[in-house]
């Protein structure tokens, strides 16, 4: 239950640290900012939202690497637990012991792949 918790909000800051990223002006947009563009009028003014979204991105990545390693150390313990198909072979393996066998015909030896009905050669 923790495992999945952990790994949605992983999910999801790893979403936002994407967002975030993609959101960034480059270093070549406050060139153009110098000469007089009106992109640099925004909400948070002309380096306010940079300082802003650098922050935030430097904390999303920490939290990105913190939920990552915890990931790691659980999914040590979820490893242990038996797979699917082992678990789906046990399960086979008991409904056969409940489920007397049917009786088998006796079927003739069958040598050198030949079929049973072809007489063997000596």
């Amino acid at each position: 239950m923790l495992y999945n918790i952990i790994l949605v909000l992983h999910v999801i800051v790893a979403v936002a640290l994407v967002v975030l990223v993609l959101l960034q002006q480059g270093k070549g947009a406050d060139a153009g900012a110098a000469f007089g563009s009106g992109a640099s009028g925004t909400v948070f003014g002309s380096r306010g939202a940079a300082n802003f979204l650098t922050r935030t991105t430097g904390v999303l990545a920490f939290l990105f690497f913190a939920l990552s390693l915890a990931l790691f150390t659980l999914a040590g313990d979820v490893g242990k637990s038996e797979s699917i198909v082992d678990q789906s072979e046990q399960q086979s393996q008991e409904q056969e012991s409940r489920v007397p066998a049917a009786p088998q015909e006796d079927e003739p030896e069958q040598d050198n792949g030949a079929p049973a009905d072809v007489p063997k050669s000596d």
